[in-house]
């Protein structure tokens, strides 16, 4: 393992249809001791037909060391090295998909680092998907990201009493995606805790299908 990029040589899990024959593609980023394959699982609630299903894997299953609400810099070099895995992985499924047919969906923390990879790479994706995640920083962040989302769907899914999302950060994040021109649907379920329920999976479906 690289100490200045852990995540290099991770391996990436496929499900569905190979790349090299798919309409449409959906990237899916694990949350904190997770697994890719645990969540190609995610699969079997998606619009499967003519879909590739792609997973990369984290270094010991974990993103980063720290909260994605602490200063960012604490969480390097892993951050920077996630960041690169999933581009890496972006770059990889748009040689054979064009990106506004790839909708990327990630779940806790790996919610958090598809947020920030999608607004720090501003282009129309087909979608994008936060079960549980926003932004990075601590509270009192300023955001300023240059680029345009292009009307890029994006979706926020959250609890109101997420253990370790605040709800705060998720209309923040919903806020810097608007600007950024992003048409954005954002939910708030009372008293969920930390997961994903069946509306959400839904609303998922519904941005895959359309594709």
């Amino acid at each position: 393992m690289s100490t200045s990029d852990p995540h290099a040589g991770q391996p990436v899990e496929h499900r569905g249809t190979p790349l090299a024959d798919a309409d449409r593609a959906v990237v899916l980023l694990h949350g904190r001791g997770a697994r890719a394959t645990g969540m190609l699982q995610f699969a079997d609630d998606l619009p499967g037909e003519g879909t590739a299903f792609v997973a990369p894997q984290a270094k010991r299953a974990t993103w980063y060391p720290e909260p994605f609400l602490r200063p960012t810099g604490e969480n390097e070099p892993w951050f920077g090295s996630a960041l690169g895995l999933v581009g890496d992985v972006l770059e990889d499924v748009t040689a054979h998909v064009p990106a506004e047919r790839v909708l990327v969906l990630g779940f806790s923390q790996g919610a958090c680092l598809g947020s920030e990879f999608v607004a720090r790479n501003p282009r129309r994706y087909g979608g994008f998907v936060a079960f549980s995640g926003g932004l990075h920083g601590p509270e009192g962040t300023t955001y300023d990201y240059d680029g345009s989302l292009e009307g890029t769907p994006v979706f926020l899914g959250c609890s109101d009493r997420d253990p370790h999302i605040p709800e705060s950060r998720v209309h923040e994040t919903r806020d810097v995606f608007e600007a950024m021109g992003a048409d954005v649907t954002e939910r708030i379920y009372e008293g969920m805790g930390h997961g994903v329920n069946e509306d959400e999976l839904a609303v998922a479906a519904d941005l895959v299908a359309d594709l």
